[in-house]
């Protein structure tokens, strides 16, 4: 089966964290700030974490890669020698 591609807007858009949350800095922050208030400016300053079932939309048809796997076989269980 071929590889999926990554859509390239997304990628410039959108971050996974760790817990497999989507990232993404909100809309409106460009231009004409003169005739924004005050406080739509400081919700718009900082990044946002989509909702879970828009972030799994993104995940699943934007960024196929960006998805979490699962961590069995990254933490194996401690051995304890005696």
């Amino acid at each position: 089966m071929p590889k999926m591609k990554t859509k390239s807007a997304a990628k410039k858009r959108f971050k996974v964290t760790g817990s497999g949350q989507v990232k993404f800095k909100p809309a409106k922050m460009r231009h004409m700030q003169m005739n924004k208030p005050k406080s739509m400016k400081r919700k718009a300053r900082s990044t946002s974490v989509m909702s879970g079932m828009d972030g799994r939309i993104i995940l699943e048809n934007f960024l196929p890669y960006g998805r979490r796997k699962s961590k069995a076989n990254h933490n194996p269980a401690p051995v304890v020698v005696e």
